[in-house]
């Protein structure tokens, strides 16, 4: 056994040695902020980490700026760069010369200046036996990462047997798509394995310490980390500073593909995927991330509160020689109501919430545990380490702030924790500070023995091809199918304007309600836009007229909501007095959601008990699939409402493993339930839309199928995916004692416009077939579908 150890240190040994040889780092952009700031410390520092471990190394700082001016840059950076406190003046200043020497300014323009870079260092090479590998750094902006990538795959490739490492800085798109095409672009020049994208927050170092954290107190943490114990988690970046002098940036990306997408996504993973067995496995570790990006519920507007600080419009106006007139919408402030559909995390509310201008800087995740315990005797009588009263949590502290530097802090009546001693140490006291409510002293708190900038530990993961700390294309592209359904909803969305700093108050306080996010305060009367604005929705009271010669109730979508639920509670109300239960069937889409979810949160005198739920309609899909009418019946108001599960009656669409098959006679089926159900099939109230072609439940134009006949329900074909659908028939829907057909957003304004000229054709427009023969019919639509 001895000599087979031996016989495999060896092997290590060698293997070591074989993977040892020069190493070329080409900095791309080396005279620009970034790199003046924090690479090239970055870059000391991998050589302060490495040197004398086998490696050579040579540096290369690359840009459009003439030779001479590089050079005369590099040289005042170089002369800047700093060692950490540990390492003694003598040996610091023969190291930084030694890096001075290694380091070289080039300017890179054309294809021949890479095609004369490569033989550099293949020069380089020779000399010293080896190349182990090229590491280029593109801190450009990414409209040049195109022609940059082709110009390196086409002439600075290393040779066999040497690796290629090349590091991306954000903006990685602006949506899901431009994020896609760069992808693509990078990945025909490109190997996965070759890229890294960089979030610097990941070097942060608390940021860094969560997974390693997680793992460490695995025994302590497997059973709270989870919805039950878990009451909320908080993650937070607040800056002070505005947009001045970036707005140029900013208004193409603003504050939610500044940061959220971004700095606070990654934050949300590592803090809510499953923990890998090993944690020192980038592959399981990304893979878990990807799992946790996916289980992501959809953000959809009222998910979101927006704002934008007041000198943002004129900063903007003055850098960008815009207009006076000009205003703009983007948000220099978010904050952000997250949930994730697992059983881990199932009903937790994750908050992200970043801005400028804000009271104070400081970065934060915060796990809030729930506390169920009523302490019999008052609070000065509490221990801190024992009592089950006192706020219990776990803080990830990213710096700045009333601690000024990176913390790990645990609440004493937690657990202790375990963190490695040789990179963190546990703080000394600070009497008088008070942190998220409590006193310094109320938690185990840990800070880094030695503080180090992000970039100085992501350098050396580059060089040692560490992929977890970095952001891979799939991982990439997941995130971005989660954030730009959002940013679309919001693009129009008017921010609300805060004054900046401490006078902002309370005014960008927020709350949540299930899965509605809504400012605390109303926005002040002063902070309104001027004469020329567009007018709020109190400006407006609801608007009653006919349409078609039926009642009307128009009104800004908020109110119009309002009054459709206080209706359709009023109608529920009246059912259940006389008939001692209220039919109700609802269709599916977009335009109800807001109406469900004002249901479940708004009226708790709504006669739920005694209330039959049923679909007007439903797509060919199991009931499970995001497609599903009921699906989203069931996610915005079923799971928040006490209704009998047998008075819950989703259409028969999947059946025998199949899915609206004739031979099952699912319509059939519905229609014999409805009939044995409801009296003379009349429903008590039916909730309709209209779509863009006039199509009504899902009755669609230039087909007679549902439109007149016997049957109660039947199958019929959509123009668009999925296409097989069941739905009501026009005469059931007619049978009604009431239809209110909801019919919101400017893209209706046509068709509203159309459909008033109309008479009775439902072949081209069914929704002109809708008049109930003993019933009523009211329309509920929103200003801008009605008025344009």
């Amino acid at each position: 056994m001895l000599t087979v150890a031996m016989c495999m240190a060896l092997l290590g040994c060698l293997q070591a040695q074989e993977l040892q040889g020069h190493v070329s780092i080409i900095l791309l952009g080396a005279t620009g902020d970034l790199a003046r700031k924090y690479l090239w410390q970055g870059l000391f520092q991998l050589y302060l980490d490495e040197a004398g471990k086998g490696h050579s190394f040579s540096f290369h700082g690359a840009a459009l700026t003439t030779t001479k001016q590089g050079q005369e840059f590099m040289a005042k950076v170089l002369e800047s760069l700093s060692c950490p406190k540990d390492v003694a003046p003598g040996r610091c200043a023969e190291l930084k010369d030694q890096f001075q020497r290694l380091s070289q300014y080039r300017q890179l323009k054309t294809s021949e200046d890479y095609v004369a870079l490569s033989k550099d260092i293949e020069a380089l090479v020779q000399r010293e036996g080896r190349e182990a590998g090229r590491i280029f750094y593109f801190s450009v902006p990414s409209f040049a990462y195109a022609d940059i990538a082709r110009s390196i795959n086409s002439s600075c490739r290393p040779g066999p047997g040497a690796w290629l490492r090349v590091v991306l800085e954000k903006p990685f798109g602006h949506d899901h798509l431009s994020a896609q095409q760069l992808a693509t672009e990078l990945g025909s020049f490109f190997q996965e394995e070759e890229m890294y994208r960089v979030d610097h927050y990941l070097g942060k170092q608390a940021v860094a310490q969560i997974l390693p954290f997680r793992d460490q107190n695995r025994k302590a943490l497997d059973g709270l980390w989870n919805r039950h114990h878990v009451e909320r988690v908080e993650i937070v970046m607040k800056e002070t500073v505005d947009a001045e002098g970036r707005t140029s940036f900013y208004e193409e990306y603003g504050v939610i593909r500044d940061v959220l997408q971004n700095h606070l996504t990654e934050m949300l993973a590592l803090v809510a995927m499953e923990l890998p067995r090993n944690v020192s496995s980038a592959e399981a570790v990304l893979q878990h991330k990807l799992q946790a990006f996916q289980a992501l519920r959809g953000l959809r507007k009222h998910n979101a509160v927006v704002g934008q600080y007041q000198a943002y419009r004129e900063q903007v106006c003055s850098e960008l020689h815009k207009l006076h007139s000009f205003h703009s919408l983007t948000p220099t402030f978010a904050g952000i109501l997250v949930h994730i559909d697992n059983l881990r995390w199932e009903g937790v509310p994750f908050i992200l919430m970043s801005g400028k201008a804000l009271d104070e800087r400081v970065g934060y995740v915060r796990i809030l545990f729930k506390n169920r315990a009523h302490c019999a005797q008052s609070e000065k009588e509490w221990v801190t380490d024992q009592s089950p009263c006192l706020p219990r949590q776990v803080v990830f502290y990213i710096g700045h702030g009333e601690l000024g530097g990176p913390a790990v802090l645990v609440s004493r009546n937690l657990f202790r924790p375990s963190l490695p001693s040789r990179s963190w140490k546990e703080m000394e006291g600070r009497p008088g500070l008070r942190l998220f409510g409590r006193p310094l002293s109320d938690y185990y708190a840990y800070s880094p023995v030695r503080e180090r900038d992000a970039y100085s530990i992501l350098i050396p993961h580059i060089f040692h091809g560490r992929k977890d700390s970095f952001i891979t294309t799939e991982n990439l592209l997941a995130s971005w199918v989660f954030w730009t359904p959002l940013l679309d909803s919001l693009a129009h969305e008017v921010p609300r304007l805060y004054p900046g700093g401490a006078e902002n108050g309370h005014l960008l306080d927020f709350e949540f309600s299930g899965s509605q996010v809504a400012f605390s305060q109303q926005q002040p009367e002063q902070l309104v836009p001027g004469p020329g604005s567009a007018p709020k929705p109190s400006d407006f009271q609801v608007l009653r007229a006919t349409y078609r010669e039926s009642p009307l109730v128009s009104a800004w979508p908020e109110e119009l909501i309002a009054k459709l639920a206080h209706d359709i509670e009023a109608t529920a109300v009246q059912a259940v007095r006389r008939f001692g239960q209220f039919h109700l069937a609802l269709s599916g889409g977009s335009s109800p959601v807001v109406l469900f979810q004002q249901l479940a949160t708004g009226h708790y005198g709504f006669p739920w008990a005694h209330t039959h739920l049923w679909l007007v309609d439903e797509r060919c899909v199991p009931l499970w699939d995001p497609e599903s009418n009921f699906r989203g019946l069931d996610t915005h108001l079923l799971q928040h409402v006490r209704v009998p599960y047998y008075n819950v009656h989703p259409m028969p669409v999947h059946l025998h493993q199949r899915l609206c098959a004739e031979e099952d006679r699912g319509a059939q089926a519905y229609a014999e339930e409805i009939s044995a159900l409801v009296t003379n099939s009349s429903f008590d109230l039916v909730l309709l839309g209209m779509g863009a072609d006039g199509h009504t439940a899902s009755l669609f134009p230039q087909s007679s199928t549902g439109l007149d006949g016997e049957p109660l329900v039947v199958l019929t074909r959509s123009p668009s995916q999925p296409h097989h659908r069941m739905s009501l028939s026009l005469p059931l829907i007619n049978r009604a004692r009431k239809v209110a057909v909801l019919v919101m957003g400017r893209l209706k304004r046509e068709i509203t416009m159309l459909v008033s000229r109309v008479g009775h054709e439902p072949r081209k427009w069914p929704i002109s077939g809708v008049l109930p023969a003993s019933g009523q019919l009211v329309w509920y639509m929103d200003y801008e579908a009605f008025l344009g």
